[in-house]
């Protein structure tokens, strides 16, 4: 097995990692980038046909990249597709060139003395520092009961789900009320489907507030800037539930009640399966109406600062609910001969982390990588890059991963200097 000696690897070639890449670039810091598929695989393989971002594209700012200046993007207030997503990535690796090996699995990472030992592909590279850019949605998370559905009913996870046509004909049912469920639902609602949806927790946020879409408001009021040591909930952020809206169509706000109102079918919780039926709990309504209650409270943030810092700005009348649902526990049969049989189970129940490669002691409690501002809290050179509210709201998206890729390859850099000092 051939050995190579290299400053920086990075893991992961979507967006995040080539963000680090431009970024050690910039800095003149030798280094490589490992993909085990290609560019962008995830939105390729793990997004449904009309998937969209949620945030407008003028967010969308990848170091020595922005939506509408280097890339030439026409439409800063629109939502990207999938495809588009996936355009805009494929440009970036083109515009400087990141020092990329594509399907390059890594193997293995573990301490080095020189710092760490990295099995790539076919082949060993010892590194001072190493950034893990493969994001956090890892492994599809089901729940223990999707062993117990019969044969007849199809079962797909939210990122094995493409469009309509792939459904059979029949109910379809979704569990998990966070932005990929309500918009996988949206998206069979508008086809035609005859669609449940299992409401859990998840807050809703307006799409546009007096005049503007709600993303510039809270740019303007600093939202994206607050940091988790700053956030009232610390840590915990970083596992709240995002509120679901849509980019579809130029975009709006997903209103359940409305959907209820044209014909979807609201469940509360789904709590088992038992004499061929579905049970759910009653938790439906109250939690249409935290939903609504987190809608409002953005808005009137928004109002008080339209009204701190003297702001004309149009008024909207206040939200008035246009469907109101009853209480009460319900069931779905699932008996193949019921003329409405449900046809498909989609689980939207969101995915767990996995790094079996990463052989070192860089995890807490919840089997994560126990980090600050991306910088391993455990081991010396060991940096993350990518995940949701890693330092920042934007940390995740395409809005704050420049920020933190900045950051760590500045810290890099310092230590490099330092390593070199010392070996002296």
């Amino acid at each position: 097995m051939k050995t190579h000696h290299i400053p920086v690897v990075v893991i992961g070639g979507s967006q995040s990692g080539l963000a680090a890449s431009w970024c050690l670039k910039q800095r003149g810091i030798e280094h490589i980038v490992f993909e085990r598929n290609t560019v962008a695989n995830a939105w390729r393989d793990q997004r449904w046909d009309t998937f969209c971002l949620v945030t407008p594209n003028w967010q969308c700012t990848l170091p020595g990249f922005s939506y509408t200046e280097e890339y030439g993007g026409t439409d800063p207030d629109g939502f990207m597709v999938r495809d588009e997503i996936i355009r805009y990535i494929e440009a970036y690796r083109r515009h400087f060139s990141p020092p990329l090996l594509e399907y390059t699995p890594v193997h293995k990472v573990c301490q080095h003395e020189l710092g760490f030992e990295v099995l790539a592909g076919d082949e060993r590279y010892i590194a001072a520092d190493v950034i893990v850019a493969t994001g956090a949605y890892h492994q599809p998370r089901l729940p223990e009961l999707n062993s117990e559905f019969p044969d007849h009913v199809l079962q797909l996870h939210s990122s094995t789900y493409r469009n309509p046509e792939q459904i059979p004909e029949g109910d379809i049912l979704i569990v998990g009320s966070g932005q990929s469920g309500c918009q996988i639902a949206e998206d069979l609602h508008l086809a035609g489907r005859r669609v449940h949806l299992a409401v859990g927790s998840a807050p809703r946020a307006p799409r546009r507030y007096r005049g503007r879409d709600v993303t510039a408001w809270l740019v303007d009021m600093g939202h994206y800037d607050i940091t988790v040591d700053e956030h009232p909930l610390g840590e915990a952020v970083r596992h709240k539930t995002n509120h679901y809206m849509t980019g579809r169509d130029g975009g709006r706000e997903i209103d359940l009640r409305r959907f209820a109102q044209e014909g979807m079918q609201l469940h509360g919780r789904l709590t088992g399966l038992s004499d061929d039926h579905l049970h759910f709990d009653d938790s439906m309504p109250s939690n249409l109406d935290a939903a609504d209650a987190s809608a409002e409270r953005i808005k009137q943030e928004i109002d008080k600062w339209i009204a701190s810092n003297g702001i004309d700005a149009v008024t909207e009348d206040p939200y008035v609910p246009c469907f109101q649902p009853q209480g009460g526990n319900s069931q779905i049969s699932l008996r193949a001969e019921q003329p409405e049989r449900l046809a498909a189970v989609i689980w939207a129940t969101g995915f767990s982390s996995d790094y079996p490669w990463l052989d070192v002691p860089a995890f807490d409690e919840q089997n994560q990588i126990a980090h600050w501002r991306g910088g391993s809290r455990r081991i010396d050179g060991l940096w993350v890059l990518g995940l949701p509210w890693m330092v920042t709201w934007g940390s995740g998206r395409f809005s704050g991963v420049a920020r933190d890729a900045d950051y760590i390859s500045t810290c890099i850099s310092e230590r490099n200097r330092e390593l070199q000092v010392s070996s002296v």
